[in-house]
């Protein structure tokens, strides 16, 4: 039996490496297609967790979990001799960036050490991971190579960019197309036929580096694009135009406009990092590029800018931020998830920090981070809001559910909205970044228009 004959038939047995926001999704959708499926992944914790059925990641559901196990579905491991029995491997690992801003392929150059011990004939081996194109015949094939292992003949070899967005309830694994890019002909269609199993559409490119490449510019269309519209807050903001209505009113166009929205800057993995490494391996081949020097710029300088009208807020009550309680609501880097990397709502807390701020961090979703001092910060996962009235300010970073936005907006005390999360409820004491197109209620005597 070939391997697409196992694939067909739910015999073959996948194993996803890096079981994360992309890896452990992605293993339990196989699993709940019949597939036999080993996660294995470094983490002890990790993988205690989940052979005892818990989740630590929000859009997964313990009981999910427990069903593939119960099923013989679904099992994590940390050992990656595992591979050996393995008829497919999903590399659904790490891949930030270093402290030079360069790709930290670490993470995947360990797994492929794993591969030259135990991999087996006829295998097929993705990467999901998102990285520079060339990469995946650069890292994984150049490597297996050396060691004897010929792509096409003993192994076969492709690239699958993950499209997970967490806490995204419209669109899924099922129901995002899948890129494909192998080294043969013979990869992608290996590989076609095992994602096939589990979304409903996918879409094959001529090579690796293409869907690689694939990935980065999904990404970097989003960060230019949110880095513009930053830029049209500040403008906003300097000249006394409210820019989410002027977006609203942009979005009535039916053709040639698509609207993004302003925000404390950009967070998570892929939308900070992946321009980087595009930017890098440009600069490899002597090309630089001045969109995401640019865009990168803009989007990273956020946080100061919301700083500085935390500042004007807090002045225009004759407050400083030294000593003001400050409330950060939202510390997630979007709505209704636990994942904190990259998120501009640390950036603004580290700021605050450094002025002498009092700082309170709410955050339904996450129980701590780890601040600039390498100390690890409590968050408060309940809002009292009659507890409200004791801060000087409360800033909205990122919009959860959980919260009640009416008896925020009406608590009375200045509010800073990131988000346009208040949009509608007109009250005095709440500013908006990109609007200071009307009066804020100051809480003196004299009314002052105050850049919000």
């Amino acid at each position: 039996m070939n391997l697409i004959e196992k694939i067909e038939s739910k015999q073959a047995s996948i194993g996803i490496i890096g079981l994360g926001y992309v890896g452990l999704p992605l293993g339990l959708s196989f699993s709940k297609n019949g597939f036999r499926v080993v996660g294995i992944d470094i983490s002890e914790e990790k993988v205690e967790m989940l052979n005892q059925g818990c989740s630590y990641i929000t859009d997964v559901k313990n009981t999910e979990i427990k069903e593939s196990i119960e099923n013989g579905n679904f099992q994590a491991t940390t050992d990656f001799s595992t591979i050996s029995s393995l008829d497919v491997i999903c590399i659904c690992v790490p891949t930030p960036l270093n402290k030079n801003h360069e790709p930290d392929l670490s993470s995947v150059k360990y797994v492929v050490t794993k591969l030259q011990t135990f991999l087996q004939k006829d295998t097929l081996v993705i990467l999901e991971s998102t990285t520079y194109p060339g990469t995946t015949e650069e890292q994984i094939e150049k490597v297996l190579t050396s060691s004897g292992l010929q792509v096409g003949t003993d192994y076969h070899l492709c690239y699958s960019p993950e499209r997970v967005d967490p806490g995204n309830k419209k669109y899924r694994i099922s129901n995002t197309p899948k890129v494909i890019g192998g080294v043969t002909k013979e990869c992608v269609r290996i590989a076609d036929s095992l994602y096939k199993t589990i979304v409903n559409q996918t879409f094959l490119v001529s090579s690796p580096r293409v869907a690689e490449m694939s990935k980065l510019l999904e990404n970097t269309f989003r960060s230019i694009n949110i880095a513009f519209i930053n830029e049209m807050a500040l403008m906003c903001d300097h000249i006394g135009v409210n820019v989410w209505e002027t977006i609203q009113a942009s979005a009535t166009k039916p053709f040639g406009f698509m609207p993004f929205y302003p925000g404390p800057g950009i967070g998570g993995h892929c939308i900070p990092l992946d321009p980087m490494y595009l930017s890098w391996r440009a600069k490899e081949s002597n090309f630089f590029s001045r969109f995401i020097e640019l865009s990168q710029d803009i989007n990273s300088n956020m946080p100061r800018y919301v700083v500085r009208k935390i500042s004007e807020l807090l002045n225009s009550k004759k407050k400083c931020i030294n000593g003001s309680n400050i409330l950060l609501l939202g510390m997630a880097y979007k709505p209704d998830v636990n994942d904190l990397r990259e998120s501009p709502s640390l950036d603004v807390y580290e700021l605050l920090k450094e002025k002498g701020a009092l700082v309170t961090v709410n955050d339904p979703f996450c129980h701590s981070f780890v601040d600039a001092q390498n100390q690890s910060i409590d968050v408060q996962k309940k809002l009292n809001y009659d507890e409200i009235t004791t801060y000087d300010l409360v800033v909205v970073l990122t919009v959860h559910s959980a919260y009640n936005l009416n008896d925020i907006a009406t608590s009375g005390v200045s509010i800073l909205d990131t988000r346009n999360a208040l949009n509608g409820i007109e009250l005095p004491n709440i500013a908006r970044i990109g609007d200071t197109s009307r009066e804020i209620d100051t809480g003196v005597s004299e009314k002052v228009l105050v850049s919000g």
